[in-house]
C-alpha cells in the first residue's frame, strides 16, 4: 500500500512554498522564467534529498506563484497536454473544451477510491483532453457548463473537508490537466498538511510535467491502451504509448505512483498484457497497481460493436493470469 497518511511525512508543496524568489521574477520573459524554475527545482530537489527544511514560515512569494506565472503564460498558446492545440484559452476554449476559466461539476468525501486514499476529497473539473467512446463521466468530460471556480471559495471548502476528515484532495474530471492553472493556485492556498493527488489520463505536454513537479505527492495515473491504434480509436490521441510511458517515468521520478489499468471488452491481450509488462519492468515489481473490471459500455460505445458489452469471466481470468505471470506484488 502507499502510505499517504503518516503525520511524519511531509507532502511535496508544503516544501515548495518554503522556496524563496525575488518579487521581480514576473518581469522576466518566458526563457528567463523557465530558468529561474529550473534552478529553484535544483534547490528544491538538494532540500528533499538531504531532507534540510528551509527555516521560517510560509513565504508571500515562492517558487509555487513561478509554476502558476508560468501556467498563467503557457495558457496564451496551451500547450498543457500533447494536442497541443496552441489555443489562446482566454479568448476561447481548447480542444478540452475548456477556456482558461475553470468549472467544477462537484466535489465530496470520496470513499469509493483505493483503501489507502479515502477519504479523499475529489473534486471534478469539466472538459478533457480524451474524447472516450465509452467515458462515463462524459456529461462534464464534453462540455463546461458550470458556474466559473472562485480559487478562495474552494481553498475554504477544501479546509471544511478537511475538518470532516479528508486525507488528501484529489484533482480529477473529465481530467485536470487543462486545468493545471487552476490547480497550482488551489494548492498555492491550501494546507500544507494535505497530500495533493493527481488523477488522470497521464497525457501531459514535458512542460506541464515540470510544473507538476513538487506539486504532486501522488499521481493516480490510467494506463489504458498497450498500442497508439486504439487510442486514437477509441479516444481520439495520437502518440499514446510514446508520451504515456515518457510521463509515467518522470512521475515516479516526482512522486508515488498509483497504475489503474481499465481492463476494456477484447483488449487483454492488446492491451492489457503490454500494459502490465512495461510496468512491471520500468516501475518495479512493487508497483502499486489496480487491475480494474469495473468496465461498461456507456456514452458512444455503440459505435464500436467490440467494445459494448461487459467483460466476460474467461477476460477477467486472463488479464489476472497476466498480472500474475509479470509479477507484481503490490495489487489494490
Amino acid at each position: 500500500m502507499i502510505d499517504l497518511k503518516s503525520s511524519s511525512r511531509q507532502t511535496n508543496h508544503s516544501l515548495l512554498k518554503l522556496i524563496r524568489v525575488n518579487a521581480d521574477y514576473l518581469l522576466l520573459p518566458d526563457s528567463g522564467l523557465w530558468k529561474l524554475h529550473d534552478e529553484l527545482m535544483a534547490e528544491y530537489r538538494q532540500s528533499r534529498a538531504e531532507g534540510k527544511i528551509p527555516a521560517g514560515d510560509r513565504l508571500d512569494t515562492s517558487l509555487l506563484d513561478v509554476k502558476i506565472e508560468l501556467a498563467e503564460r503557457l495558457l496564451k498558446a496551451c500547450c498543457f497536454c500533447e494536442r497541443r492545440c496552441g489555443c489562446d484559452r482566454f479568448r476561447k476554449a481548447g480542444a478540452c473544451g475548456a477556456d482558461a476559466v475553470s468549472r467544477i461539476s462537484s466535489e465530496f468525501l470520496h470513499r469509493g477510491e483505493e483503501p489507502e486514499l479515502i477519504p479523499s476529497h475529489t473534486i471534478f473539473f469539466e472538459g478533457c483532453n480524451f474524447t472516450c467512446a465509452y467515458c462515463q463521466n462524459w456529461a462534464i468530460a464534453t462540455r463546461a457548463r458550470s458556474p466559473p471556480l472562485d480559487v478562495l471559495r474552494m481553498c475554504r471548502v477544501i479546509e471544511a473537508r478537511r475538518g470532516q476528515g479528508s486525507a488528501n484532495v484529489n484533482f480529477v474530471g473529465g481530467d485536470p490537466i487543462p486545468h493545471l492553472h487552476t490547480v497550482l493556485k488551489i494548492v498555492r492556498c491550501m494546507p500544507e498538511e494535505l497530500p495533493v493527488i493527481w488523477n488522470s489520463n497521464m497525457y501531459m505536454t514535458p512542460e506541464a510535467m515540470k510544473l507538476l513537479d513538487g506539486v504532486v505527492d501522488l499521481y493516480l495515473a490510467d494506463f489504458r491502451y498497450g498500442n497508439d491504434e486504439h487510442a486514437y480509436r477509441y479516444s481520439g490521441i495520437r502518440d499514446y504509448w510514446k508520451v504515456t510511458t515518457r510521463n509515467f517515468l518522470e512521475a515516479k521520478r516526482q512522486a508515488r505512483v498509483l497504475v489503474r489499468q481499465l481492463v476494456l471488452p477484447g483488449h487483454v491481450e492488446c492491451c492489457t498484457k503490454p500494459i502490465v509488462e512495461w510496468c512491471a519492468e520500468n516501475l518495479g515489481k512493487d508497483v502499486r497497481f489496480n487491475l480494474m473490471f469495473q468496465y461498461h459500455p456507456e456514452h458512444r460505445a455503440a459505435v464500436h460493436p467490440e467494445i459494448n458489452r461487459p467483460l466476460n469471466m474467461s477476460e477477467i481470468r486472463r488479464a489476472t493470469e497476466i498480472v500474475k505471470a509479470a509479477g507484481l506484488t503490490n495489487l489494490v
